[in-house]
């Protein structure tokens, strides 16, 4: 464009937002709606960014002298600083490198030329306009709030300018919006950055006092709004200043101005609506981490103690406009309880700072929290017992197990109140969960004090707990008294008559025969409570006459339900047939659950009659395999169960393994073949070599199936199969490394060799090889090359003579050492940077030590002719530290010789 264009532009754009005709033609766009307006002063905006100071230097200074045109022309001239700050200025939004220079520059030419004038304006538009156009003043304040930050502070905080805004804030009868933009103004200037003992002295002369009876109930919410925000921005320049001041002197003041405003913080804190930038939390710790620097705290802190205690109390406090939600856990209430869990965490660690500093007050205030909830208690005030009841909770975390131990006379009485209390919004889900939670917190103390345990268990026994009305409770109630029996142990062998009496019907529900009645609940339901009876009544405290009459009469109906179910399943129609399926899931996770109270030298060596029983139930279950033989969830509940009695019979298990591993292997799904490896593995890992005809028998179907499932993953591309299936395989050729790794490290690697096994070896060796070299996770690459240390050790002899595994030793030599232990460490994906790849890397360097042992000069020739055949040097420095006992020393050799041969070949492996 050329000079006059460019200037025809300017002088138009200029002439619409001052008023001005534009060839003797009025412009309208003042007039229009404020969005047409808005885009106006981003122009402008745009021509100041490209053409201010250097081109245009005279806009602001021009536009000054149309602000008499009246409220119009202001309220545009407003708009465009408005502008200004929001597109260059304000560092709210993220700025590119040019932005912020060209901000910068704009900044400084404003400060030399105008800004001092833009300020006598705001000014004199203020004390013109207040009492006849106080939306105008608003406009004007709320853009002069946005400049304050960068301008000198002088300008504003001055007898003139000050006294002003205190005036507009304090006088009744004018406009509440105006009062509200005058106090936006004054946390603007307390906010301004400066030096600390300047700031102090500007937030001393502010006498912000006159402001605080303005937070009352009586005022206008956005005024209240406004001034809470202006006091609580004063609080936090008082307190940030009280740290950064040097002198004692001023120390003093910051104190003193700081006590002066706490109270009306703290009564902000809780009654008026919140200024989103500021955090109660972030405020409260920074207050109270002032006191930890004191001896002791003086009778105003003790206050301020007190008084943060109960703004803690009042923000963890439930709405209770949700309290039907919450109960109901519908959405709502998920959402508000997962807001309030959030919002707590915060809470709850300024909660152990104040009890840190000042512990008795804490303590204190905590029993009479609980003490007011307990006397007022009524349904109405459910959100109170909650609050209470979670600040006890929390007293709790903070204390350790040893103080807990000892305990004090506060302690007790606050257990004491809370074991003897009914409340009466009992029933509400918060309350029955909180009260549960805080008994389970304090359990370390009633451990040292049985008396409480009668009233811990009619807590958890009656309707607060497992009997409570809400679903949601009686399973929290069913967990937490399983954690409290593993606890308690001993010390409730003379309750369980009562307990058992009192989980009657709970355990009715799964051994009652009547089926059609009996609507499935989840399957893991009850199992809480079954684990925690199996606790009660599998320990050497109670005799084995009771314990036998206390496990038969949970036994027996349990599995009279699973044969009478298995006799008529072909009799039964679909929907039937999923309700049994069901119910039997249930009926395996009690006996599961009941199972864990027993131990292994209890049921095998001290008491085999117990083990009997187990092995009976054992016998009756595996009948589910065979009649329910496709369905899914029933398997894995009974693979569960073979598990439990595996670590539960020890190896007098054996006996039922065939039958079990028979019925487990009729299914070759890659999900079902991950369970069936888990269990090998645990056998393997329990019974060492014991198991070694039972695997010698499986492994051929194993390996067929295995290897035939994984030949699919590599058949098929990943964008045209099932992303679901190729994870499932995924998973089970995880569990093959590791299936793997646990019979090679437990002196079964024969099983390999066996005459139905021999047919695999070669898929299992190529597998590991490739495995070892290029499997993305660097822990199963690892595996891999221990399971060849293992093989290595296990099969080859030091002597020359014939060989157990004829090839094997030419394999290894050949194809594993130089692919493995130097073409893939010497590939640059290799990191020698990462900790994974170093423990990886010390097992490469192990297996060739061990091949030098195994093999001598037939492994160290050819490895060095592969590796560094026209490097005397480098082998002959090699085959030294190979030769001698330090592991270690060779490690770091190798390691620095595949540097060099990298840096050498310039990552261009030439001799592969």
């Amino acid at each position: 464009m050329s000079l006059e264009e460019k200037n025809f532009i300017r002088k138009s754009i200029f002439s619409m937002a001052c008023l001005e005709g534009i060839n003797d033609k009025m412009c309208v766009v003042l007039d229009s709606p404020a969005f047409i307006k808005n885009k106006l002063s981003q122009v402008l905006v745009t021509l100041i960014y490209f053409e201010y100071p250097l081109i245009w230097s005279s806009v602001f200074v021009d536009f000054l002298p149309h602000l008499s045109k009246g409220a119009v022309v202001i309220d545009m001239f407003s708009r465009l600083l408005n502008a200004l700050d929001d597109e260059l200025v304000s560092m709210d939004y993220p700025r590119t490198a040019e932005e912020v220079a060209v901000a910068g520059r704009v900044k400084d030419a404003m400060r030399n030329q105008c800004v001092p004038q833009i300020v006598r304006a705001w000014y004199d538009i203020v004390s013109m306009y207040r009492n006849t156009d106080p939306e105008t003043c608003v406009t004007v304040l709320d853009c002069m709030r946005r400049y304050v930050s960068w301008i000198d502070i002088g300008l504003i905080v001055n007898d003139a300018f000050i006294p002003l805004l205190f005036e507009l804030i304090l006088v009744d009868g004018l406009s509440e919006q105006l009062r509200a933009a005058a106090a936006g103004c004054v946390l603007a200037v307390v906010s301004k950055r400066m030096d600390a003992h300047s700031k102090l002295s500007l937030l001393k002369s502010l006498q912000i006092s006159r402001v605080f009876g303005l937070v009352s109930d009586d005022n206008d919410f956005d005024l209240v709004s406004a001034i809470a925000a202006l006091i609580t921005g004063y609080a936090v320049e008082v307190l940030e200043c009280s740290k950064r001041v040097n002198t004692e002197d001023a120390k003093v003041i910051s104190m003193e101005l700081l006590d002066e405003v706490l109270p009306t913080v703290f009564y902000v804190m809780q009654n008026c609506e919140m200024d989103a930038a500021f955090s109660i939390v972030q405020f409260l710790s920074g207050y109270v981490a002032t006191m930890k620097t004191h001896s002791s705290l003086q009778e105003n802190q003790m206050l301020h103690i007190s008084q943060i205690l109960e703004v803690i109390r009042t923000q963890i406090r439930y709405d209770p406009m949700y309290r039907n939600n919450l109960d109901m856990l519908d959405m709502i209430g998920v959402e508000e309880e997962s807001r309030m869990l959030e919002f707590r965490k915060d809470l709850f660690v300024l909660l152990r700072n104040v009890g840190r500093v000042a512990p008795e007050v804490t303590r204190i205030f905590i029993r009479n929290s609980l003490a007011s909830a307990i006397s007022s208690s009524s349904d109405k005030n459910a959100e109170e017992v909650e609050a209470a009841l979670s600040l006890l909770y929390a007293l709790g975390e903070t204390m350790s197990d040893e103080a807990m131990r000892v305990g004090n006379g506060l302690l007790s009485e606050l257990v004491t109140n809370l074991l003897s209390t009914r409340f009466p919004c009992h029933s509400n889900r918060l309350v029955a969960l909180v009260y549960l939670e805080t008994i389970a917190r304090y359990m370390k103390f009633i451990q040292e004090n049985v008396q409480y345990i009668p009233l811990v268990l009619a807590a958890f026994l009656d309707e607060r707990g497992i009997h409570h009305p809400n679903i949601y409770v009686s399973r929290r109630a069913s967990y937490l008294f399983m954690r409290i029996v593993k606890l308690l142990k001993s010390k409730l062998v003379p309750f369980i008559e009562t307990i058992l009496q009192s989980l009657q019907d709970v355990v009715a529900r799964f051994t009652s025969m009547n089926l059609a009645s009996r609507e499935p609940a989840g399957s893991e339901d009850g199992a809480y409570v079954f684990e925690a009876i199996g606790l009660l009544i599998g320990m050497e405290d109670v005799s084995l006459e009771k314990q036998s009459d206390y496990l038969s009469s949970l036994l027996t109906p349990l599995c009279q339900q699973v044969e009478v179910t298995l006799m008529n399943a072909r009799a039964l129609n679909p929907d039937e047939s999923s309700l049994q399926i069901a119910n039997i899931q249930q009926i395996i996770v009690a006996i599961n659950a009941l199972s864990k109270g027993f131990s292994e030298r209890l049921v095998t060596s001290s008491r085999p009659a117990i083990g009997h029983m187990f092995k009976q139930t054992l016998d009756v279950l595996l009948q589910i395999l065979v009649v329910f033989p496709k369905v899914e969830p029933l398997r894995t509940k009974v693979l569960s169960f073979i598990h439990r009695m595996v670590d539960t019979l020890g190896a007098s298990v054996f006996p039922y393994l065939p039958k079990a591993l028979e019925q487990l292997l009729a299914e070759s799904e890659p999900k079902e073949m991950v369970g069936f490896l888990l269990l090998l593995n645990q056998l393997i890992c329990k019974f060492s070599t014991l198991v070694r005809d039972i695997l010698e028998e499986v492994f051929p179907t194993i390996a067929g199936r295995v290897f035939s499932a994984i030949q699919r993953v590599v058949d098929s591309s990943v964008t045209e199969a099932n992303t679901e299936e190729i994870r499932e395989l995924q998973e089970l050729q995880k569990t093959l490394y590791t299936f793997l790794h646990v019979i090679a490290t437990h002196d079964l690697s024969s099983v390999f060799l066996s005459p139905r096994s021999r047919d695999y070896l070669t898929s299992i060796m190529q597998l590991l090889l490739h495995t070892s070299c290029h499997h993305k996770d660097i822990v199963t690459r690892k595996a891999c090359v221990q399971i060849f240390i293992k093989l290595i050790k296990d099969w080859c002899a030091k002597s020359s003579g014939e060989e157990k595994v004829p090839g094997f030793k030419s394999f290894i030599i050949e194809t594993f050492a130089t692919n493995c232990c130097l073409y893939s460490v010497l590939d640059k994906s290799f990191e020698f940077g990462d900790a994974n790849t170093l423990v990886l890397f010390g097992e490469i360097v192990l297996a060739q030590k061990v091949m030098y042992e195994k093999f001598g000069d037939d492994f160290l020739v050819h490895f060095v002719s592969k590796g560094f055949p026209s490097q005397q040097n480098l082998a002959e420095q090699y085959c030294q530290k190979l030769k001698g006992n330090d592991i270690k020393a060779l490690r770091s050799y190798y390691q620095s010789l595949i540097e060099h041969l990298r840096v050498q070949q310039n990552g261009s492996l030439v001799f592969r």
